[in-house]
């Protein structure tokens, strides 16, 4: 389906010059540009965002900044939640989806919108997950690996429940808890949704509730479009750019509450 493939192409452009939570527009974009509702659009929507993210981790893991034990705690807890968040869109009425989609993607361009503009603040309090000076690895303790294990619970829950990667709560979360410079703290997340997005993909796939005939195109345009768009990344990114991605987030988060009242 041609159509599917172009907005796989955005989906992927989107991805490489605003990271790890660019994804979220992918069902949006599903919704309105196929017509499918936000059950049909999510696993969709996760598969293209996994795929990005396995290729993101892997850059990650080449240039060996991502923390592939916190990542696997991690995405441990997130792959138990998934399959809950999709079993429970399967019976929650699409305009109520819909509707909580809407407002979890107006919570996060308000968030971003809030990152851009703010200047870069040092930590006030020492985080609970520290490295070790000489190995660089993570000192593990229960308060660190219970923040690891919480947050990927949420991001499972999400991912399964509305089609999301998950990055918009990962990065948050890493930055908050750990003591990770931005370069690991956004290769860590991308190794985190590629595996929690897998299994969703997976256990859509077993039960017969994927539409490969969208979801193909969709995914192969979003891995073009996220190689494509790593050229010229570099020289967009920033303050301006994020706030626009904060600002089209917005906007489309109020056309789908104006379509689920329609």
């Amino acid at each position: 389906m041609p159509g599917s493939l172009g907005l796989g192409l955005v989906v992927g452009i989107i991805l490489a010059l605003t990271g790890a939570g660019g994804g979220i527009l992918a069902v949006p974009l599903l919704i309105f540009g196929t017509g499918i509702g936000v059950a049909q659009a999510g696993p969709i929507g996760l598969l293209a965002v996994g795929m990005a993210a396995v290729l993101g981790a892997l850059l990650g893991l080449r240039a060996g900044v991502v923390r592939y034990r916190a990542a696997l705690l991690i995405a441990a807890t997130g792959m138990v939640l998934s399959p809950a968040g999709l079993w429970l869109a399967r019976r929650v009425d699409n305009r109520w989806l819909g509707i909580v989609f809407a407002l979890t993607l107006l919570y996060v361009a308000v968030m971003t919108y809030r990152r851009a503009g703010a200047p870069v603040a040092e930590r006030v309090q020492v985080p609970v997950c520290v490295r070790d000076g000489g190995s660089g690895r993570f000192i593990w303790t229960r308060p660190c690996a219970r923040a690891m294990a919480l947050s990927g619970a949420l991001a499972g829950l999400l991912s399964g429940l509305l089609g999301v990667g998950g990055g918009f709560v990962m990065v948050p979360a890493l930055q908050r808890y750990t003591d990770l410079p931005m370069k690991s703290v956004v290769a860590t997340s991308l190794a985190v949704i590629a595996l929690v997005s897998m299994t969703g993909v997976a256990a859509t796939a077993v039960s017969g509730h994927m539409d490969w005939q969208i979801a193909a195109p969709f995914s192969a345009g979003a891995l073009a479009g996220m190689l494509g768009g790593r050229a010229i990344a570099s020289r967009l990114a920033g303050p301006h750019l994020q706030k626009g991605f904060a600002a089209i987030s917005a906007v489309v988060a109020v056309c789908m509450i104006g379509k689920a009242f329609a």
